[in-house]
């Protein structure tokens, strides 16, 4: 659901705040719903009753919203338990944690525990999702604690050990040793992350891989895969990174069905150890062998060295050791990387990101994260299809600084990876959310512009072609692509395919040599923010005239109120049939009142009305040029330019605002919700000016100034 504007921005300040208290690192998570682990262990513990967790109860509402809702038979028998209620002696973790730790249950979660199943393989990466010294004995007050990147933050997210159970039996995730519960507790505070376990439903392992690990995602289709792909894939498990892979299920139909092989289609497995072995009757050749896991924790491959196949016969008992071969229904097995490659149709390799292990001194990257919002009528432009509002999505300058050590192909330039990950949509599927269709398109600078940070306005996309863009625009949470640029500035811009879509988004760049990407934002700031003084010096005929009008309608006192203003310039307004109003409410004359009441009186002498009244006439003429159809409207893509035109540089997000604040349900903007606008800025720009005595672009508020500036304003 959308923020309410206040709501929005407030929550962005505060995370801004965090983050340079440090808030959301590795050493210091954020604390997910608030809640403080520590603090909630020693409470239950001083009161002597085991953790019950308000914001993730024991109940449907956490199970699911339609499958698993209250309207399912399938909730009707489950009953939450504690391990200590499940079994006797349960242990967090028995003889380490493993692959075979994870089984799946009831759930279509497949993908997350294929992501799990390779997070065993890095112990230092295991502990920092799952916090060690955490057990059913010693201080044990039925609480446990996760740990999980959460789009550029590391949260920590507490859960009670309540576990749905049927028949005494876990429903979901459940570890081959009966009393050992970590592997179930990790899915239930990921649940807890996403708002239910429904949610958890159907996904790719790239997005629970990313979310242990910080790290970026790369795709390969195997009948697209390079020739180094081997080579490729055991770099990459020698440098911590994670990998899945999946049969692609062109009928649904056969959705998660045995081959038979023993390979199942439309299914997430894991990628735990890639090898050479020398078979006895290959004199020099080597065998190159792919271990990979099911998360079912049974149906195994059953072709050339399966567990029982005749091939491990050829090989010596060290080899063996060294593979450590084992036969075992236990969803793992070994297959020839030739196999590998016939029967798979994808694989994806989870990247780690230089703070997802502290002392990572294999694989180093320069990372930069944006955030960002597309935002319906303001900043939601839609892809290039749609060039009247592209331009409006946001924009983030690169500037790739270095070229790399050493190129391959012999080809220079800069080697990196962007990566548009869209928030959210899974927490909010409950709400009917589904994922948008994302991609991004990557702009040159042209060298006079450089160090020039304004938005790229509409002509600039108009006549330059983009220099790389993503593969195409698809319906993944996040869309990754590698690219080689030549050093230089450059300008990425994210956006959903169809315009009008409105979500957030983070946005970030992976390279092995430097490089800085930031939001364009325009400076903020004013032409004309005071108003002139006025002319010494002889009244013109015009001015007399004026005086005489004005003398009409003040009276003796020569001051109108709003009531009197409303009435005079309706007069003249509703004479221009073009702008198609009904004219000014009270409420907009009071803030033009505000605006250009200098003595405080709270209405208009002659000199004020003087200049207010050229300051509309200015304004009307930037709002019939951009009301050509005289609809009496322009729409809030144009209300960007019609501001920029009266003499504001605002920012993304307070274009949001202003759109937000003043555009209709059809993101259109009538004319007094025009010049309300522009009497809004102007006067609020004045007013900080008047505080900002030292000009350093910052003042101090006490509340009372707060609320006098903005409660008349």
């Amino acid at each position: 659901m959308p923020y309410t504007p206040s709501g929005f921005f407030c929550d962005r300040l505060i995370r801004e705040r965090e983050r340079r208290d440090g808030e959301g690192s590795l050493n210091k998570p954020l604390r997910f719903n608030s809640q403080d682990f520590n603090t909630l262990r020693q409470e239950s513990l001083q009161r002597k009753n085991l953790f019950e967790d308000d914001s993730f109860p024991a109940s449907v509402e956490s199970l699911g919203f339609k499958e698993l809702g209250h309207k399912s038979n399938k909730v009707k028998n489950i009953v939450w338990k504690r391990p200590k209620e499940i079994c006797e002696n349960p242990q967090f973790i028995v003889g380490g944690a493993s692959r075979t730790d994870i089984c799946q249950g009831d759930l279509g979660d497949c993908w997350l525990l294929a992501a799990i199943a390779c997070l065993t393989l890095n112990e230092k990466l295991l502990y920092r999702v799952v916090p060690q010294e955490q057990s059913f004995s010693e201080g044990y007050a039925g609480i446990f604690h996760f740990q999980f990147w959460r789009y550029g933050d590391w949260v920590d997210v507490v859960i009670d050990d309540r576990i749905p159970t049927f028949n005494n039996q876990l429903v979901f995730t459940k570890s081959a040793e009966r009393n050992e519960f970590w592997s179930a507790l990790l899915e239930k505070a990921y649940a807890k992350l996403h708002g239910s376990y429904e949610a958890l439903k159907g996904g790719n392992t790239t997005e629970a891989m990313e979310d242990f690990t910080g790290g970026v995602t790369e795709f390969y289709e195997m009948k697209e895969a390079p020739k180094e792909l081997y080579k490729i894939m055991k770099k990459a498990l020698e440098r911590g990174s994670l990998m899945g892979c999946s049969i692609d299920s062109l009928v649904p139909a056969r959705f998660e069905t045995r081959t038979v092989t023993g390979l199942v289609k439309g299914h997430a497995y894991s990628v735990t150890a890639v090898e050479e072995c020398k078979p006895s009757q290959h004199k020099d050749a080597k065998v190159r062998l792919v271990r990979l896991r099911n998360p079912w924790g049974q149906v195994e491959w059953n072709g050339p060295w399966s567990d029982n196949s005749k091939e491990w016969a050829t090989l010596s008992k060290a080899e063996k050791e060294k593979l450590q071969h084992q036969s075992a229904e236990d969803g793992e097995f070994w297959m020839s990387f030739e196999d590998f490659k016939k029967n798979y149709t994808k694989i994806e390799i989870c990247n780690l990101t230089p703070n997802a292990l502290e002392d990572d001194k294999i694989h180093k990257w320069t990372v930069s994260v944006n955030e960002g919002r597309w935002v319906r009528g303001c900043s939601a432009g839609g892809c290039r299809n749609y060039p009247d509002t592209f331009w409006t999505n946001p924009q983030y300058r690169l500037r790739l600084l270095e070229e790399d050590d050493d190129p391959e192909d012999n080809e220079v330039g800069c080697t990196f990876v962007v990566a548009l990950m869209q928030k959210n949509r899974r927490k909010e599927r409950k709400m009917g959310a589904n994922l948008f269709t994302i991609g991004f398109a990557i702009y040159e600078v042209p060298k006079e512009m450089h160090g020039n940070k304004q938005h790229m306005q509409k002509d600039f996309f108009l006549f330059n072609s983009s220099k790389a863009r993503c593969k195409s625009y698809i319906n993944l949470r996040e869309v990754t692509q590698r690219f080689r640029l030549s050093p230089g500035e450059y300008v990425i811009v994210p956006s959903t395919y169809e315009p009008h879509q409105e979500g957030e988004f983070i946005l970030r760049v992976f390279s092995e040599k430097k490089n800085t990407s930031e939001e364009i934002e325009n400076r903020i700031e004013a032409d004309h923010p005071v108003p002139a003084p006025a002319s010494a010096g002889e009244e013109s005929e015009e001015d007399q005239q004026f005086r005489t009008i004005f003398q009409e309608i003040a009276g003796e006192d020569m001051e109108i109120t709003a009531n009197e203003l409303k009435n005079v310039l309706n007069r003249v307004i509703t004479k221009h049939k073009d702008l198609n109003t009904e004219g000014f409410s009270l409420e907009s004359c009071r803030s033009m009142i505000a605006l250009m009441d200098m003595d405080g009186t709270g209405r208009l002498n002659l000199q004020e009305f003087r200049h207010l009244w050229n300051k509309i006439k200015q304004w009307q003429g930037i709002f019939q040029h951009y009301n050509a159809d005289q609809s009496g409207t322009i729409n809030s893509y144009e209300m960007r330019n019609a501001v920029n035109d009266a003499g504001f540089r605002l920012n993304n997000q307070l274009y949001d605002i202003i759109t937000m604040r003043y555009a209709n349900e059809n993101m259109n903007i009538d004319f007094d919700s025009f010049i309300s606008c522009l009497v809004r800025l102007e006067a609020m720009f004045r007013a900080f000016q008047a505080f900002d005595q030292d000009g350093d672009g910052t003042i101090r508020l006490s509340v009372l100034e707060w609320l006098q500036l903005t409660m008349y304003a």
